[in-house]
């Protein structure tokens, strides 16, 4: 487990490692220049590269640590991969069941495989399940497969966003985290694109996130990340769900306050 610079978490946990291209979203994979790099490092894991690697001995890393964190769910791999036996994604809920003290996030491409693997059961109260969206063509059908799922926080990740996503239905969607493509490869994301996105989200009753503009910047030039800032109208847009009962979630509400 490590710290994470993701914006909208605390820690990652990986489980597993690995995955393969799905859609376009999948095109300039952080995680897979990232377990190339490990790799050649020599770092425990990654020996296979980005091949789907389990990695059994991390199962029980949050059952150590006591303090509530909020952990990003196999950040370097799918949960939902095809090469993932129903068996093993099956222990890794019983470790985040019997975390109550931690809130896991787990996003996957695999929309339909998720749905299918839950049916009518309802997977852990401090398990958030969320599908990427990033075109209308791949992505947008995945809220109805993550609606499917009886979680009590449902969540898109709309990054890299790569096209206007048009009319959204988020009914029972609780969080929207919109943000643009990093990298040397990065494709640009339009205002008018994420600005259609809060919209939405705030007719509709959505918890608003902005992550960043990623590799090219509101005005159009490409510059790094960090420099592209992730202010949206002049400001941060930090909102989270609703979960005042959840201890991580008051937490994480604090540390990531909308600031003008």
């Amino acid at each position: 487990m490590s710290q994470s610079r993701i914006e909208w978490t605390e820690r990652t946990w990986n489980p597993a490692v690995g995955c393969s291209k799905v859609s376009p979203g999948c095109a300039h994979c952080y995680a897979e220049v990232m377990a190339r790099r490990l790799q050649a490092m020599g770092v425990s894991g990654y020996e296979n590269g980005f091949d789907v690697t389990l990695l059994p001995k991390r199962l029980n890393e949050p059952l150590l640590r006591k303090s509530p964190t909020i952990y990003f769910v196999n950040s370097m791999s799918d949960l939902f991969h095809e090469a993932i036996p129903d068996d093993y994604i099956r222990q890794v809920f019983d470790v985040i069941r019997r975390s109550p003290q931690h809130t896991f996030q787990v996003l996957t491409k695999r929309a339909e495989r998720m749905a299918n693997f839950f049916g009518a059961d309802q997977p852990p109260l401090n398990a958030w399940l969320g599908v990427t969206v990033e075109d209308k063509r791949f992505g947008v059908p995945r809220i109805e497969h993550l609606r499917r799922v009886q979680a009590s926080v449902r969540f898109l990740s709309v990054e890299p966003l790569l096209e206007d996503l048009g009319d959204m239905d988020l009914h029972d969607i609780h969080w929207v985290i919109v943000g643009g493509e990093s990298g040397l490869k990065a494709r640009p994301m339009k205002q008018e694109w994420v600005l259609s996105v809060k919209r939405q989200c705030d007719e509709q009753g959505a918890a608003f996130f902005f992550k960043q503009w990623g590799g090219w910047g509101l005005d159009g030039k490409k510059r790094g990340k960090k420099e592209n800032g992730r202010l949206l109208m002049g400001r941060t847009w930090d909102g989270v769900p609703a979960q005042p009962e959840n201890r991580t979630m008051q937490s994480m509400t604090h540390r990531t306050r909308i600031t003008a």
